[in-house]
């Protein structure tokens, strides 16, 4: 009888081991919780141009966009301090992939609006995890200047000019990120008969972390075609974002004056090669207004 119930006991404890094993090895041939990436640039801009990066749902985010005049402009006008140009914005989060803004500038007294939308979004783990994000951005601008010749017919569609843009990013690790994004501008009105009303551009962005904090950015524009590239330039800047808090506080050097896609991308005539430089500043700063920051 004793030897029974041992023989019981020894089967009782096999199988509840194996049991455990098999309990154990059902744990670990699950398929990993698809993760999401995000932080790929500290802010939605990644200096003049949309970055791959979004606002959460319900995250407002006021931004100011400042640029100084040309550092070659001298001590009498303090190296480009005497002079400004601003942008005020308005960006919100409607969700996670999807987000609307409006701004004003001083050049061209412009109005600006536009919708961002990341149909795909970079991930790891589970399936269908997708190696990079493509977002989609439209926005249009409206001039509020006075006629120039009040006299003549005008048409308020000549004020309007729109963008259309396509970023393809990827965020390869904590220290790096890179996004390609084709670009088009159509201007319903243009300054001369024979200047184009559609022009083609292709811009690169990157960031490199320095720090936890403080991370290099850069963004250059190369305009492929409906530009005369003998008066105009390739926008290009360069610069530092500084992350304290709520704030990201980004300071830059650039050739552009120009604060909304359609001006930097078709008024760009300052040249890195002749020193035509200015400095500028973008302060952002996010609150949540609705729902919970992601």
């Amino acid at each position: 009888m004793r030897r029974i119930i041992l023989v019981v006991l020894l089967i009782v404890n096999s199988s509840v081991l194996f049991a455990q094993g098999d309990l154990l090895s059902l744990v670990d041939n699950q398929p990993a919780k698809k993760q999401y990436i995000t932080a790929a640039f500290k802010s939605t801009r990644v200096i003049n141009d949309h970055s791959m990066e979004f606002l959460g749902k319900g995250v407002l985010d006021v931004r100011i966009l400042h640029r100084f005049g040309l550092l070659s402009s001298g001590a009498n006008n303090l190296y480009g301090l005497d002079q400004a140009n601003m942008r005020m914005g308005f960006s919100y989060g409607v969700t996670n992939r999807l987000m609307v803004g409006v701004g004003r500038s001083n050049i061209g007294k412009d109005l600006d609006a536009f919708i961002k939308l990341r149909p795909i979004w970079q991930s790891k783990g589970g399936p269908w995890s997708m190696p990079f994000s493509l977002v989609l951005v439209s926005g249009t601008t409206l001039s509020t200047m006075p006629w120039s010749d009040p006299t003549r017919k005008n048409y308020f569609s000549s004020r309007m000019a729109f963008y259309n843009e396509v970023i393809i990013g990827r965020k390869f690790n904590d220290n790096f990120s890179l996004q390609i994004s084709p670009m088009m501008v159509h201007r319903n009105l243009v300054p001369l008969a024979t200047d184009s009303n559609d022009t083609y551009a292709i811009g690169i962005g990157g960031r490199i972390k320095i720090s936890k904090r403080v991370a290099f950015v850069v963004d250059y524009h190369h305009i492929v075609s409906g530009l005369d590239m003998h008066t105009y330039k390739d926008p290009l800047s360069i610069g530092v974002d500084i992350e304290t808090g709520g704030h990201v506080f980004q300071l830059h050097f650039t050739n552009a004056t120009g604060l909304n896609e359609v001006q930097y991308l078709t008024g760009t005539t300052n040249s890195w090669g002749k020193g035509q430089v200015g400095f500028g500043f973008n302060l952002s700063r996010v609150f949540t207004i609705g729902g919970k920051k992601h």
